[in-house]
């Protein structure tokens, strides 16, 4: 029997390219033919030695192959915690409903388990997989077997930690995307330093524009990589923050709407 790839993995590498795909596209249709003609323009104007103000151009700044990968792994990123944000939301939907549907001022009984359990039972299959009814389920299997408030209440803090962890387990990919990104500016950074240094006896004669050129390359895939890093980082902080207030939600949700009316009779 063939195993299947699960769909975060198959997601994963359709987003990734189709981010290669994209970003590709627009560079070689619009970054580097832009940027291509400006670094003419600005070539023949100081060959013909009049006066003259360099203008920092965008294109010119994300031009390099560094810079490009670097988009390729910003919205491939994003791809990635969109698809997680939406799940979290669509998670958080379920807290505004009364799944259990235990009124103010009633105690549910060992004995009532089967009537509450049924209830999370009858959700649609792709919603009993969330961390609520997950948590219920685990919760009233508990107290219907030990008879125990107490192991209710350890039940339902095990099942989300565990959820927490996952999630952030699950971020992996993202953090390494976030570290790697600054680490290919700097690789850019080498390169133009290399070609920089490889064309100085060029500048002893004279021309500087080789070695302006490559350090350009150095200083653009640098600046660039620092700021979509920040950017991923910061989106990466609200989708944990995002994450962290399901888990919450969902233990204070047991607590107020199910563990305090626990009740066992005295035999």
């Amino acid at each position: 029997m063939k195993r299947q790839l699960p769909f975060d993995l198959i997601y994963q590498i359709a987003a990734l390219l189709l981010a290669i795909i994209v970003v590709h596209l627009v560079y070689i249709t619009v970054i580097r033919p832009n940027a291509d003609a400006i670094l003419t323009a600005q070539a023949e104007a100081a060959a013909a030695g009049g006066a003259y103000v360099q203008d920092r151009s965008l294109y010119v700044v994300l031009r390099d192959y560094e810079q490009e990968a670097c988009f390729v792994l910003m919205f491939w990123s994003i791809a990635i915690m969109g698809y997680k944000a939406r799940n979290a939301l669509r998670e958080r939907s379920l807290l505004g409903d009364d799944i259990v549907r235990v009124s103010e001022g009633m105690s549910v009984l060992p004995e009532d388990t089967r009537e509450y359990t049924r209830a999370v039972q009858a959700l649609p299959p792709e919603s009993q997989n969330f961390l609520l009814p997950r948590t219920l389920m685990a919760a009233l299997q508990r107290f219907a077997s030990t008879r125990n408030v107490q192991d209710v209440s350890e039940a339902v803090r095990n099942v989300c930690d565990a959820e927490s962890d996952r999630l952030d387990s699950e971020l992996s990919t993202v953090r390494y995307i976030a570290w790697a990104i600054p680490s290919i500016g700097f690789i850019g950074t080498v390169r133009g330093i290399g070609e920089a240094l490889g064309q100085a006896y060029r500048a002893v004669e004279g021309d500087i524009a080789g070695v302006t050129t490559s350090l350009g390359v150095a200083f653009n895939s640098t600046f660039t990589a620092l700021v979509i890093s920040i950017i991923i980082m910061f989106l990466m902080h609200q989708l944990q923050l995002l994450q962290e207030r399901l888990v919450l939600d969902t233990q204070t949700y047991c607590d107020q709407r199910l563990l305090r009316h626990l009740q066992v009779r005295d035999r």
